[in-house]
């Protein structure tokens, strides 16, 4: 009985349900960009990135740091690929998007969000020669669709009133560079996954340092305040430390071509959140653009179009 009580731990199942653990990132990134947009202005976005992943760094270490003393051999063998990790899925595709969202407007942003599930497939067949399946193909296909309905209001009008400016390019930017990050995960050491996130979040903390002492040379410093505060405690806990452990298990699990329409979700649960939030009233569109995500997630996702 004894031998049987760890396999029925809530952590151990949630711990193998690749779905769910997508999901729920998607949720906390969702929520971390519509606070993104919120604070805009009123906390720096570099010194935001950067405080991101000391907080999360410090709250994994004491569980990672035995994983970390094992596992080191393993992470300094690979150390270029660490490193690069470290830059593109946290240090630059943070800071960058961060940035972005004081200069690019909300439907933009989802706009261009909606765009990585391809960002991923496209480095992954350059590198690797990794080619899509048709079901993954249809999934990011149809579930695209879902999110441009949603995102547009159900008026596909809309994308021709669209201009992008300099916040576009730099959101487009940091999309490109998380799906770097995403198709290069499945190459990274065989190690203990908290051994994995926490070095590559104090590595992206170390490489945001620098460039957080001049944006504060620049004038543009923190005010400790209540929204700071509760700011600061969300992205520390959820898209950060959660997020990305969910993230990372979930590729490790069914591979990041099969793992890469979840993000598709981000947009979903952003609407979600302005209708729960902010009082938007729930229209037929986004029922349309859920059902239709939600369909082309379940398409590309599914066991037989292995990454």
């Amino acid at each position: 009985m004894t031998d049987q009580a760890p396999q029925r731990s809530p952590l151990r199942w949630l711990n193998n349900q690749p779905y769910l653990l997508l999901s729920l990132t998607s949720l906390f990134w969702a929520g971390n960009i519509v606070l993104a947009r919120y604070v805009a202005g009123h906390v720096p976005p570099v010194t935001l990135s950067c405080i991101r992943w000391i907080g999360a760094f410090l709250m994994l270490l004491p569980f990672a740091k035995p994983h970390l003393e094992r596992d080191w051999p393993a992470l300094r063998a690979r150390l270029p690929l660490m490193v690069t990790l470290s830059a593109t899925g946290f240090a630059f595709n943070n800071a960058l998007s961060y940035w972005a969202l004081h200069y690019t407007q909300a439907l933009n942003a989802l706009l261009i969000q909606s765009s990585g599930p391809l960002f991923v497939a496209l480095w992954s067949l350059t590198l690797f020669g990794v080619r899509l399946t048709w079901a993954q193909l249809a999934g990011i296909a149809i579930s695209l669709l879902g999110v441009l309905t949603i995102i547009l209001r159900g008026d596909l009008a809309a994308l021709a009133s669209i201009q992008f400016n300099k916040g576009d390019v730099m959101f487009a930017g940091a999309v490109l560079s998380f799906g770097l990050y995403s198709a290069l995960m499945p190459r990274r050491p065989k190690t203990h996954q908290l051994s994995l996130i926490a070095f590559t979040m104090g590595c992206g903390a170390l490489l945001l340092l620098p460039l957080s002492v001049f944006e504060y040379s620049t004038g543009a410093t923190l005010k400790f305040d209540a929204l700071t505060a509760a700011t600061l405690i969300y992205v520390v806990i959820f898209p950060s430390t959660l997020a990305y452990l969910f993230f990372n298990r979930g590729i490790a699990l069914i591979g990041p071509n099969r793992a890469a329409p979840f993000l598709h979700l981000v947009p979903v649960f952003g609407s979600a959140m302005a209708i729960l939030l902010l009082g938007e009233q729930p229209r037929l569109f986004h029922l349309i653009g859920y059902v239709l995500v939600l369909a082309g997630v379940v398409t590309a996702s599914r066991q037989g179009s292995a990454a």
